[in-house]
């Protein structure tokens, strides 16, 4: 793993409160046999990433329904101020009445670099009118969403490229970070880059062998867009070892441009860019 920079930014991993992430891994054991072997809290997670050469971490959480937002983000907000090198991307939930007095409360802290739109789990579209003043928000605050929108490792009638083409008719220049390589619609999602130069794209979940999901072109496309990748893990939610998707990565044999970009330097600039810290 010659190749890999000495310090990591992993730009997506998890944290919730014990009794939420606990709720999570069950659904995922219930709903889709998927046994979780990172069985860690946060305060775990953060420490197990900083033992592996992860520099700076990029966390985010999610309400799933109508009255979570608020005192998740407070229970960010505690988080955030208490572990150095660690950002978030903050919870919203367009159902809640007061949805942008939370948004305006916690986008002004100075580690939150935006919001996280998990369309599987919270069921609405990327294009749901309710969001744009989130949208807007984001882009005056200069800050970012990261989106889960594309139909891997699940499909659901909320994700999907026709979605996220739709929200960019209206807002073509939203500053948006796409899970898991856009799986399971690679090419259709990276196709969008040229037109919009505040699109990226995260690693996370996309490149372990035994899925099914991932990264599905040739590893040219990724040497050639090595500006607009992030590192991210998906960690502590993880079904495979954590070190299969970095190795995976190694073994493709990009340029030590690529990694040294996609592993720390993108991650820095990002962070450095929509961060006052």
């Amino acid at each position: 793993m010659d190749v890999i920079p000495e310090n990591i930014v992993d730009f997506h991993t998890h944290l919730f409160p014990d009794k939420l992430i606990d709720a999570i891994w069950g659904k995922f054991l219930n709903d889709y046999n998927w046994d979780v072997i990172y069985r860690l809290y946060h305060r775990e997670c953060i420490d197990f990433l900083k033992r592996h050469h992860v520099s700076h971490i990029v966390y985010s959480n999610y309400a799933h329904k109508k009255g979570v937002a608020e005192g998740l983000n407070r229970w960010n907000r505690s988080v955030l101020d208490e572990f150095p090198h660690l950002y978030c991307f903050a919870a919203i939930h367009p159902d809640d009445e007061n949805c942008m007095e939370i948004a305006k409360n916690i986008i002004s802290h100075p580690k939150v670099l935006g919001f996280k739109l998990q369309h599987l789990v919270q069921h609405f579209y990327p294009y749901d009118e309710r969001l744009f003043p989130i949208y807007d928000l984001v882009m005056e605050k200069d800050k970012r969403i990261l989106f889960h929108v594309g139909t891997g490792p699940v499909a659901s009638p909320y994700v999907g490229i026709q979605h996220f083409e739709k929200l960019l008719k209206t807002y073509p220049d939203i500053p948006a970070n796409v899970a898991h390589m856009g799986a399971f619609e690679c090419r259709e999602f990276m196709d969008l880059l040229n037109d919009h130069k505040d699109l990226y794209f995260d690693t996370s979940f996309a490149f372990f062998n035994g899925m099914d999901m991932g990264f599905n072109l040739d590893p040219s496309y990724l040497e050639k867009n090595k500006d607009r990748i992030v590192y991210g893990s998906d960690f502590p939610n993880l079904i495979f070892p954590r070190e299969e998707e970095i190795d995976t990565l190694v073994s493709l044999g990009l340029s030590d441009e690529f990694y040294q970009k996609v592993f720390f330097n993108n991650g820095m600039e990002l962070i450095k860019r929509h961060s006052t810290v």
